[in-house]
């Protein structure tokens, strides 16, 4: 049990020689706590479970729009299901967590990713504050511009940002630039 990280998988726990009988003794007697099917922790685990099972089941999943901008800080909307992206060319897997899976065009999925830690050996992507805004901009046609026009209004407050790093960002992404750039001209 101590060669097996604080998260693990059943196939973990098979490949450190535990026995599925020993390990549903284990998850029964409390040794162990279930997070997801197939997918155990240590008792005091204090990480987000939908984002361990989200990261371990999708390693390449990426925070996206809503839980970007909420985990940026750039907008009070708090998501009923956690928005995650995907390249298109990936297949979103089964999960227990509520999730809206998005597919993103597989040439442009990196633009601004980055990663943040879901447990000291784990992490999760998210994108970065433009590429969110970006994000949120491109697809206001189902999120509302509302929202997008929020989440600009909050960034430009935050001290250091500059208005050049988001237009530049909103040049990757072509349909979204001009609507981007009419709200600069407008706001500032």
């Amino acid at each position: 049990m101590t060669s097996l990280p604080e998260v693990f998988t059943h196939a973990n726990a098979r490949h450190a020689g535990i026995s599925d009988r020993d390990l549903y003794r284990m998850r029964d007697r409390g040794d162990i706590d279930r997070i997801a099917r197939g997918i155990y922790a240590r008792p005091g685990f204090e990480a987000d479970p939908d984002l361990v099972e989200i990261a371990i089941r999708a390693p390449k999943a990426t925070l996206c729009l809503t839980s970007a901008l909420a985990f940026h800080d750039l907008t009070d909307d708090i998501p009923s299901a956690i928005n995650v992206a995907l390249p298109r060319s990936r297949r979103p897997p089964k999960t227990e967590a509520p999730v809206t899976w998005h597919r993103f065009d597989s040439d442009t999925f990196d633009i601004g990713r980055t990663t943040t830690p879901v447990t000291d050996q784990l992490s999760i992507g998210i994108y970065s504050p433009t590429r969110t805004i970006v994000d949120a901009y491109r697809l206001r046609h189902l999120y509302g511009t509302d929202q997008a026009l929020e989440a600009l209004k909050r960034w430009l407050r935050i001290g250091g940002n500059q208005p050049a790093a988001l237009l530049d960002m909103a040049s990757r992404f072509p349909k979204s630039a001009p609507a981007i750039r009419l709200t600069l001209e407008t706001l500032l």
